[in-house]
């Protein structure tokens, strides 16, 4: 649909542009130092192993998961999962991503408000973004406002769950960066070196919701004619 408006791909280009180029960052940040081992010698794995011990969680699992940073904490089961770059390399890239993703878990131990908000806000994100679209696709095809501005009260949801995204994220990057030394996982260095990583990622989830709000801005526009 939005191929055959070039207004969307004009009033879009700038996120788009800063979507590719956190991404590219990101990548290439992490490539950098994946090669970098970390003085402690321990993997991924180990590494949220320790950091979680360090706060007196033990039962949060760490498992595999195929894909590339495919890395994510599951709320529901209590289980770290960390892709096959993270979970067995103890270069500072994965010591990094992994200590953050256990971050997530010490988020989930203590209550903090905007993880639980996040987590109840994915089901309805995952039918919002999809019904979001469908409704805009009819109110471009029938020149229906009445249909953009649905559609738009329909994708404020993913909205929302992306600006709720940041605080979530940014806690947990600044809760590995802090116990990834306390718990003896790297040098205070070396901690600055993973925590790169860590930087460049969230600039991805900044892209990500710059992309949603401008993506609202679009509907609304349309609904107002």
């Amino acid at each position: 649909m939005f191929l055959l408006d070039f207004n969307y791909l004009i009033w879009m280009i700038p996120a788009f542009v800063l979507a590719g180029l956190a991404t590219f960052i990101t990548r290439r940040t992490f490539k950098r130092y994946s090669k970098i081992p970390a003085s402690s010698g321990v993997t991924g794995a180990q590494a949220a192993q320790r950091l979680l011990q360090s706060q007196g969680i033990s039962d949060v699992a760490i498992e595999p998961v195929q894909g590339f940073l495919s890395d994510h904490y599951d709320p529901s089961s209590r289980t770290l999962r960390l892709s096959p770059d993270v979970y067995q390399s103890n270069s500072l890239a994965a010591i990094g991503v992994a200590c953050h993703e256990a971050g997530h878990a010490l988020q989930h131990a203590e209550g903090y408000g905007p993880l639980a908000l996040r987590s109840t806000l994915v089901p309805a994100t995952k039918i919002g973004s999809h019904a979001a679209y469908f409704i805009v696709m009819a109110g471009f095809f029938l020149s229906s406002a009445k249909l953009f501005a649905i559609g738009a009260i329909v994708f404020s949801v993913v909205v929302l769950f992306s600006l709720v995204t940041l605080p979530v994220e940014w806690d947990a990057t600044a809760r590995a960066k802090r116990f990834m030394t306390t718990a003896g996982i790297v040098t205070s260095q070396e901690q600055v070196d993973a925590g790169k990583v860590l930087n460049a990622a969230f600039m991805t989830y900044v892209a990500a919701a710059i992309s949603a709000i401008m993506t609202l801005f679009y509907y609304i526009l349309r609904a107002r004619g």
